[in-house]
């Protein structure tokens, strides 16, 4: 009989997992539940995952619910198992960090050359507009570090002017984050020394995700000729970000 109990408790607990609700703390699970967890000084913790980690799941049912580690936030697959969509059940993460915080500097530097062969980190970080949290956007020389993962939004805009009146240049912007540039060319900055069009611009507006402590510049590289180009004036020129989830 010794034996023989074990295999009994186990067939009978069977029994109720598929014929009523299961109760985890609780003899007495509530009706309305398939799973009622009673405690008083424990939780429920539920598989966290990395961005990366939730996107490999294969064919995650409508429904399934992870924390994400990257955003600090729990989700649901709110669409189908072959392309879901992952939504926060709340828009306020456990960080300090929230979203809405952004970030706004403007170039005073008007001489450098920015129609570099090689590329550059364009100078737009010499006037702070507005920094919400210098803990979450750390601005040293040229670029910015941004410590918390998340969604950002990033508004790019670079006034120029040909530093001669004979040439035709075409330097073009890309953001890049941590030395490797990522997502669109801003190419719009033609300048064609004709008639004193002396002036162009690029522009840039993206929303990417970013891990933390992603070191983020924006290059901007000679595309074609040459010639010296350089910022149009003080203020002209200026990045924008803002943490959207």
């Amino acid at each position: 009989m010794l034996y023989r109990l074990p295999f009994f408790a186990l067939f009978f607990s069977i029994c109720f997992v598929n014929n009523a609700q299961v109760g985890i703390g609780t003899t007495s699970p509530d009706a309305s539940s398939a799973l009622d967890v009673f405690a008083t000084d424990k939780g429920v913790l539920i598989p966290r995952l990395t961005a990366a980690q939730r996107n490999a799941i294969p064919n995650p049912a409508n429904g399934l619910i992870v924390y994400n580690t990257d955003s600090d936030e729990l989700q649901i697959n709110t669409n189908t198992l072959i392309a879901p969509v992952w939504e926060a059940l709340s828009t306020t993460p456990t960080t300090t960090v929230t979203p809405g915080s952004s970030m706004k500097y403007s170039n005073v530097d008007t001489t450098t050359d920015v129609n570099d062969a090689m590329g550059i980190a364009a100078p737009l970080f010499g006037s702070q507009d507005w920094n919400d949290d210098s803990s979450l956007y750390v601005v040293a020389g040229n670029q910015v570090t941004i410590t918390s993962a998340g969604r950002y939004e990033i508004i790019v805009n670079v006034s120029l002017v040909n530093a001669t009146t004979d040439d035709r240049n075409a330097p073009e912007i890309r953001l890049a984050v941590g030395g490797t540039e990522v997502a669109s060319y801003g190419s719009t900055g033609y300048i064609r020394s004709n008639n004193d069009h002396e002036e162009s611009s690029l522009h840039i507006r993206e929303v990417i995700e970013l891990p933390a402590n992603s070191i983020l510049t924006v290059v901007i590289k000679q595309s074609a000729q040459t010639s010296e180009v350089n910022l149009r004036s003080m203020g002209s020129s200026n990045i924008y970000i803002e943490k959207i989830l």
